[in-house]
């Protein structure tokens, strides 16, 4: 059975920089430039894939499948390869209930994880 989608009102979701978390990612429409955020589960990059380099993000609802073409690889090479914890801006891609974001900008955000290990962290104040 094919995964069908309802389009919601353009301008209904959260454009750059606003991040998505998984659980939203079949709310935009296939196409929709969207942003994401989350933990490196993993990092692959098959030797077939022509450079291509696939990286699986977690956030707290779920997970998130990257796509990192060559070119965008080059730009952002230090946080592909370095980042723990990456922001991700792209356009989302849908293939039956297959979904992916096509990266068009990578940001390491890992240093945002130093802040959970200070003793004087409190998650419910602001920034």
């Amino acid at each position: 059975m094919p995964f069908l989608c309802p389009s919601p009102p353009p301008g209904s979701w959260p454009r750059p920089p606003s991040c998505l978390t998984a659980s939203q990612l079949a709310l935009p429409p296939a196409g929709a430039r969207i942003c994401v955020a989350g933990l490196v589960l993993v990092r692959q990059r098959p030797g077939t894939a022509k450079g291509v380099i696939f990286i699986t993000l977690e956030d707290e609802t779920g997970t998130c499948n990257i796509v990192v073409w060559a070119k965008v690889y080059e730009r952002y090479r230090r946080a592909v390869i370095a980042g723990r914890l990456l922001r991700v801006t792209g356009r989302i891609q849908r293939e039956q209930e297959v979904m992916h974001v096509i990266a068009e900008q990578v940001e390491d955000i890992s240093a945002m994880l130093d802040e959970l290990a200070r003793p004087d962290f409190d998650p419910d104040s602001p920034a």
